[in-house]
């Protein structure tokens, strides 16, 4: 356990303790400035009070009266004195409960044994109400009033809901002043380190990032250029920098991630370099730039999505032989003269061979020649068949649009009267 440091306490007793181990939550902050912790066992209490069992028992409220000196402390024996001096004579513990039924209702430490079991299988009440009896009975027996030693079973009952054993409080306490003291001493680790393990706690990562500014951490947002995967420390103006990592972007996959990370290098210059570099998808690309991932390029959240929308589904292999610092091309051997195509067209451009030498194939004959016996000649302004046709003075080689005659300009204004005269 680190050096019990004031300056600590003091952060505990104001409440600070946005994700500090087992005191961070509401009820927690409440009391906290109402127990005032100045000690170790302080925030043993502090622990194991704030629980369904001493809440329910009454044991909170008599506890923060004796603390603060407004109710005096009374110890109607003084072998209860030494079983309950530690709380102010408000049983807390689990073992505290044990050792009043043995001092105090003469309980056999098997009987107390199976007294604590039934105070562990918590929201079984029906199973501790089979000791009131033989606690109140006993406690009577040995002298004790009647209200005092129904209140006391009362005390015990509570924590059939919920009651920490004092082992369990002061190994929770010893994690919660050590996370204080992280906090205290070390805002920039502490607050690192939480975001690298969320989710967890009551608290979401913007409050987390807001508590830290309010430390006086500098916390820089996610950039392509800098962060990894988890949120990582730089050198700040004032003390360490939390750069916040990937895993803060929503939906973005560790995987995607690590390969950005890993092509990084020497840092992108563009969207693009990104997108080539790293072979991510389009979507990785947008989800960055609506975190304003694209900032040290220069690019706000609008423009790096314009940017990354105008990019296809995957780099073209062209950049990827860039980098590997050649072109794609045929490893093949040249080809010989007249065995294909293009092999005679790279020929023909080095001076050597003719386009003519190329392999076309013969023509397939499509039907029978227009003055074969089989296909009569036609008669200019003939149809096939010898008769005059409709358009016979229509210059060959010129066709009319279609909707465009003088049958059809007739017949749309012929349909346009009949529609008028409806």
């Amino acid at each position: 356990m680190p050096a019990e440091d004031p300056g600590t306490y003091d952060m505990i007793c104001k409440a600070d303790t946005v994700g500090v181990f087992q005191i961070e939550s509401r009820a927690q902050m409440t009391m906290l400035p109402r127990l005032r912790p100045r000690v170790f066992y302080d925030l043993v209490v502090e622990v194991a009070i704030i629980r369904p069992g001493p809440i329910q028992g009454d044991m909170v409220h008599p506890y923060l009266r004796r603390r603060q000196g407004l109710e005096a402390v009374e110890f109607p024996t003084e072998e209860l004195r030494a079983v309950l001096v530690k709380t102010l004579g408000v049983p807390l513990f689990q073992e505290q409960a044990m050792r009043i039924a043995i001092v105090a209702a003469g309980f056999t430490p098997e009987e107390a044994d199976r007294l604590r079991k039934a105070m562990a299988t918590f929201k079984k009440h029906g199973e501790i109400e089979a000791f009131r009896d033989r606690f109140v009975g006993g406690m009577i027996r040995r002298g004790y009033q009647p209200d005092f030693a129904e209140r006391c079973f009362q005390q015990l009952e509570g924590f059939g809901s919920y009651g920490f054993p004092e082992s369990h409080a002061a190994s929770f306490a010893l994690l919660a002043y050590a996370s204080a003291w992280m906090k205290h001493r070390h805002p920039a680790i502490f607050a690192c380190a939480l975001l690298n393990s969320q989710p967890m706690g009551f608290y979401a990562t913007a409050t987390i990032m807001r508590d830290a500014r309010e430390h006086g951490v500098e916390v820089r947002p996610v950039d392509v250029n800098r962060s990894d995967w988890d949120c990582t420390l730089e050198e700040g103006r004032n003390g360490p920098a939390v750069r916040l990592g990937l895993r803060e972007i929503k939906s973005l996959r560790e995987a995607d991630a690590v390969r950005i990370a890993m092509a990084r290098g020497d840092g992108y210059a563009t969207l693009r370099d990104v997108w080539r570099r790293a072979g991510v998808p389009v979507a990785v690309l947008e989800r960055l730039a609506g975190a304003d991932a694209f900032m040290s390029m220069g690019l706000d959240r609008r423009r790096a999505l314009w940017e990354a929308k105008r990019l296809g589904d995957a780099p073209l292999p062209l950049f990827a032989a860039a980098e590997a610092g050649s072109l794609p091309g045929d490893n093949r051997p040249p080809a010989e003269f007249g065995e294909e195509p293009l092999a005679l067209l790279a020929q023909h451009a080095a001076g050597r061979g003719h386009p003519g030498g190329l392999p076309f194939p013969e023509p397939v004959p499509q039907g029978p020649p227009l003055h074969s016996a089989a296909a009569p000649a036609r008669r200019p302004g003939h149809d096939a068949g010898g008769q005059p046709g409709r358009h016979a003075q229509q210059p060959a080689g010129l066709r009319r649009r279609p909707g465009t005659g003088p049958s059809a300009a007739g017949h749309h204004v012929g349909g346009h009267l009949r529609h008028a005269g409806r």
